[in-house]
C-alpha cells in the first residue's frame, strides 16, 4: 500500500503546486514545502514543526517558519496545496481522472484515511481535522496524504523507539541504497563536519563501519524500523474487509503507475 499511496500523495512536491506556493510570495520549494505540509497544525513555531517532521537538520525548519506566515496563511496554504496537488494528479493521470473507477477508490481510500488512530500522531491528526474535498481527484489526493502522514508519524515513533535521529534516519536510508552519507540528496548539502559527526555516531553504536557501510547490527536495526513502521501503518486499513482492500490495491495501481511515470 506504501508503493501504491506514495506516488499519489507526493504529486504535492511537483512543479504544479510549487509554482502556486511561488505565485503568492513564497522565496523558493522549501518555503511552499513548509507552508503546505505544516499549515494543519496552525501556526506554530520552528520548534515545534522540526519536532513533528523530525528529519530536518537543527536549523533547516527555523529558514522557512515563521516567515512563510507573513505572507500566506495556514488556511490559504491549505486550500493552495490542495489545488495544486489535485490539479498535479489530474495532469498526470490523464483519463483516469474521469473514469467511474477513481470515484470508488477515493471513496474507499477515503474510509480508510478516516479512520486510522490518531493517538500519537499529530500531523495525521490536523490533517485529519480538515474538510475532505467533494472533487474525486482532490478527494484520493487527500486520502493518499492522510495515509502517508500516518505512515510518516508512525514511521518517526520506530525511529525514536529505536534511538535513531533524524538525519541519523537519512544515512541508514542511504547506506540501504547503496550509497555513501553524503550522496543522499536530503543530506548532502549539510556542512561535512556535521554529517561526518552524525557517521561517526552510528559508527559509535556499531551500526556504520570503519568504511562507512552498515554493520549487521546497521542493517538488523534499519529492518526492525521499517518493519515496525508496516505494522503501526497497519491499522489504517481495519475499516475495510479483505474484498474492499483487494479491491483498493487493484483500482490504485494504473493511478499510482501513471502518477509516478511522470518522474521516471
Amino acid at each position: 500500500m506504501f508503493e501504491l499511496v506514495e506516488p499519489i500523495a507526493t504529486v504535492t512536491f511537483s512543479e504544479v503546486p510549487t509554482e502556486e506556493f511561488l505565485a503568492l510570495g513564497m522565496r523558493n520549494y522549501w518555503d511552499g514545502y513548509f507552508a503546505g505540509r505544516a499549515a494543519p497544525l496552525g501556526p506554530v513555531p520552528a520548534e515545534v514543526v522540526h519536532a513533528v517532521f523530525y528529519n530536518f537538520a537543527d536549523g533547516e525548519v527555523a529558514r522557512h517558519i515563521p516567515w512563510v506566515w507573513g505572507k500566506i496563511t495556514p488556511q490559504e496554504a491549505i486550500a493552495v496545496r490542495e489545488r495544486g496537488s489535485a490539479a498535479a494528479l489530474r495532469q498526470r493521470i490523464g483519463e483516469l481522472a474521469d473514469s467511474p473507477g477513481l470515484v470508488r477508490v477515493a471513496d474507499l481510500a477515503t474510509r480508510a484515511a478516516g479512520s486510522a488512530p490518531p493517538e500519537g500522531r499529530a500531523l495525521y491528526a490536523g490533517l485529519r481535522a480538515l474538510d475532505v474535498p467533494e472533487e474525486p481527484v482532490a478527494r484520493l489526493w487527500h486520502a493518499a496524504t492522510l495515509l502517508r502522514e500516518h505512515r510518516g508519524d508512525g514511521h518517526n515513533a520506530a525511529l525514536l523507539a529505536h534511538g535513531i535521529g533524524g538525519t541519523e534516519s537519512h544515512v541508514l536510508m542511504a547506506l540501504s541504497l547503496g550509497m555513501r552519507a553524503e550522496e543522499f540528496g536530503r543530506i548532502h548539502h549539510l556542512p561535512t563536519a556535521q554529517l561526518a559527526a552524525v557517521v561517526d555516531g552510528l559508527r559509535g553504536r556499531g551500526l556504520v563501519d570503519a568504511a562507512g557501510r552498515f554493520t549487521h547490527a546497521g542493517r538488523e536495526i534499519k529492518q526492525r524500523i521499517e518493519a515496525l513502521t508496516d505494522e503501526l501503518a497497519a491499522p489504517a486499513y481495519d475499516a475495510l474487509s479483505a474484498d474492499e482492500l483487494d479491491e483498493l490495491a487493484a483500482g490504485l495501481q494504473p493511478i499510482a503507475a501513471a502518477a509516478q511515470a511522470d518522474d521516471d
